[in-house]
């Protein structure tokens, strides 16, 4: 189970207060008492996802299915900086993560480490 703080919330509530889905999401992780594998789950469902509830890695494996795309270079920068406001909704528009998705794939990240999560795709960047 990952838990996410109060003030990472707020943290990503700040950044993204002009976009809908993110707050949407934001709020049922709060509900889920900082429970992000629930609070995806729980969004997936709504999404109309059929997630693999026994499967815990299933946030893992979708951050892994859009790493290609959170790993640009030219997100890099805001990605090692904490700067989510950009790279969430481009994540968003994309066919790869369901628009309710893309905060808690991006909190999944960002408790990963950036650099380690994008770490298999260096190479080809």
């Amino acid at each position: 189970m990952t838990k996410v703080t109060q003030e990472e919330i707020v943290h990503f509530r700040s950044q993204l207060a002009d976009y809908p889905s993110a707050l949407q999401a934001l709020q049922v992780l709060e509900d889920c008492e900082g429970d992000l594998e629930d609070a995806a789950i729980a969004l997936a469902i709504r999404s109309g996802q059929q997630p693999e509830i026994a499967n815990s890695d299933w946030l893992g494996i979708l951050a892994r299915k859009c790493r290609s795309l959170i790993c640009r270079r030219e997100l890099r920068d805001d990605l090692l900086n904490g700067n989510f406001a950009e790279i969430v909704p481009y994540l968003a528009t994309s066919n790869l993560c369901p628009d309710l998705l893309a905060t808690p794939v991006m909190m999944y990240v960002m408790r990963q480490g950036a650099n380690d999560f994008c770490h298999p795709l260096d190479p080809l960047l």
